[in-house]
């Protein structure tokens, strides 16, 4: 009997969100087992970097690398796995377009470090930052180097598949795995979920008027919401009209907006601009003070516009200085 392919799975900086999606599959973990064999995963399986070493280039079918890359231990792991890795997926949000994580390109690292290590009220002022080497009662310890800027996975290594996602629908995780097996991928760098947008498959549809005009925005908390009405028209900052299809309007499905985890189909540049200038076509305001006024509750741009895409978008990151 032919051995099995091997896969892999590996995390940079992420939540661990992408690994609860595999293990989501249920019932179809085991059918992934049955046509492969999980060479490492290390957050379910006891695997070293070692293990990985030890193969032979290419030996890998594909290796599913989730997160956002951070440090300089995330850079080595994935130049490793790239080059044991017949494919390279992308695997989720994070790994695809920058991510949650990508928001401290915001920030410089020093700042970012001064916050968690310095400035938090549970901290002293005058703590030590963390070090890349030091010693120990003369024994060498060494930490990964915190990089300037989060990168996404494609801005580091060559990448062939994106799944998209925070995290990736139980759905199109089944179907690229099912394609990987079979051998029957589609082109290279193809993002492996529906080319069209959300607002396409969103169960409210039919609710949405051929033009928007809104007078102004409000919070998910703001109104009670009419759980059978398009979310946009009802002055709610909901996102799919700029977002690939994929995860069944899940969010939607639970009267909540889309947030635009799914990332942009492939007509749409820069996911961010896309949106805002969306919002911006649907508000009927045309003087200063009423954009404003209509704005109000619309307090973080960044946050809603770039949330999953900064370390992927035209702007990539923030000019800071550290202070």
């Amino acid at each position: 009997m032919p051995d099995k392919p091997k896969i892999a799975l590996y995390w940079c900086a992420s939540c661990g969100g992408c690994d609860e999606a595999v293990v989501d599959l249920a019932e179809g973990v085991l059918t992934l087992t049955d046509a492969v064999d999980i060479a490492f995963w290390p957050v379910a399986l006891d695997g070293k970097r070692s293990d990985v070493e030890n193969l032979a280039d290419g030996g890998l079918l594909a290796t599913l690398i989730n997160g956002a890359v951070r440090n300089s231990e995330q850079e080595e792991m994935a130049h490793l796995l790239r080059a044991k890795s017949q494919y390279i997926i992308a695997f989720g949000a994070c790994a695809h377009l920058g991510g949650i994580p990508g928001l401290a390109n915001l920030y410089s690292s020093q700042d970012i470090l001064s916050a968690a290590f310095n400035d938090s009220p549970t901290t002293e002022p005058d703590a030590v930052l963390p070090r890349t080497n030091t010693l120990d009662e003369m024994h060498a310890l060494g930490l990964p180097e915190f990089r300037e800027t989060v990168k996404t996975l494609d801005q580091v290594i060559a990448v062939d598949y994106y799944i998209p996602g925070c995290p990736p629908s139980r759905k199109v995780v089944s179907e690229a795995l099912r394609a990987l097996v079979s051998g029957e991928l589609p082109d290279r760098g193809t993002v492996l979920a529906p080319n069209i947008a959300l607002c396409e498959e969103c169960p409210r549809k039919e609710s949405k008027p051929e033009k928007l005009s809104l007078e102004s925005l409000h919070r998910t908390y703001g109104i009670e919401i009419d759980p059978e009405k398009c979310l946009l028209a009802q002055g709610i900052v909901c996102l799919g009209m700029g977002t690939r299809a994929g995860c069944d309007a899940a969010c939607i499905r639970g009267n909540m907006p889309c947030t635009g985890c799914f990332g942009p189909s492939d007509r749409v540049r820069d996911q961010g601009a896309k949106l805002l200038s969306a919002l911006a076509s649907s508000l009927s305001a045309t003087e200063t003070e009423a954009i404003d006024l209509a704005l109000a509750e619309l307090p973080d741009e960044v946050g809603t516009f770039y949330r999953y895409s900064l370390p992927g978008s035209l702007l990539q990151r923030a000019l800071v200085h550290s202070k």
